[in-house]
């Protein structure tokens, strides 16, 4: 029977999370270590100077083992992989998470940089993401049949499949589009708004994004810009194949 470990950068209590393990406990024996708190944004860090706590965790699906853990998400892959695990994953499968991770996004992905962190181990990993709504119609529909394939598709060292979700009504959404590269462009263009000055004559500011809905041909935005689920395979420094 497969090995199969499940993070995410949401947190151990995320309905991502509780969804995707639901779709995998058809291919595998599942294991769950996931942070105890919101990660998103932290990309591949890990903590190599401060300690790790991990412990038990109730997980609301019969016959899983859970752990939560409060280091980031690609920490949580390398502590349970290789400490908690008794055996190494055959799977690593990092999502469902709230919000898209495509386009120059997957570099400060905490879901990508724990299924890179999976891919660097030498375990086959799949990271799994939607549009932050709570429209789940297109993913539920196509989550266990795209499980299916990537599962039973080899990669080469190094590289994930990368799969994204439109919030869209199952009617609206076009299908499935595979082999999509990774665009240049950004869902938000950022800038930074002033919040609050500071005695020491600095200042405190916040993120303001804009939101942006163009990008290129063949590319995994277009295709989610579009409603399409957005399949591809990305390398470790965010390069499709």
């Amino acid at each position: 029977m497969r090995r199969i470990l499940i993070t995410n950068d949401d947190g151990i209590d995320a309905d991502g999370l509780l969804r995707l393990v639901r779709a995998a406990k058809d291919f595998g024996e599942v294991w769950v270590v996931a942070p105890d708190g919101q990660r998103s944004s932290s990309s591949h860090s890990i903590n190599i100077r401060n300690t790790i706590d991990i412990g038990p965790y109730p997980f609301p699906v019969e016959g899983v083992k859970a752990f939560w853990c409060s280091g980031s998400p690609a920490d949580c892959v390398r502590v349970g992989g290789v400490h908690i695990m008794q055996e190494k994953p055959d799977i690593v499968l990092s999502g469902i998470n709230f919000g898209y991770n495509s386009a120059t996004d997957i570099q400060y992905s905490g879901t990508c940089g724990a299924a890179f962190e999976g891919a660097f181990q030498g375990w086959h990993s799949i990271a799994v993401s939607e549009q932050a709504k709570e429209c789940h119609e297109v993913t539920d529909r196509y989550l266990p049949e795209l499980l299916a394939e990537l599962i039973e598709t080899p990669l080469p060292y190094g590289t994930i499949h990368n799969v994204n979700f439109p919030g869209c009504p199952l009617a609206e959404c076009r299908g499935m589009l595979r082999n999509r590269t990774v665009s240049r462009s950004m869902f938000y263009r950022d800038g930074y708004d002033e919040v609050q000055k500071l005695e020491s004559g600095g200042r405190r500011v916040i993120v303001n994004g804009q939101p942006n809905r163009t990008a290129e041909e063949g590319t995994d935005m277009r295709a989610l810009v579009e409603n399409y689920v957005s399949v591809g395979v990305v390398n470790n420094v965010g390069v499709s194949l």
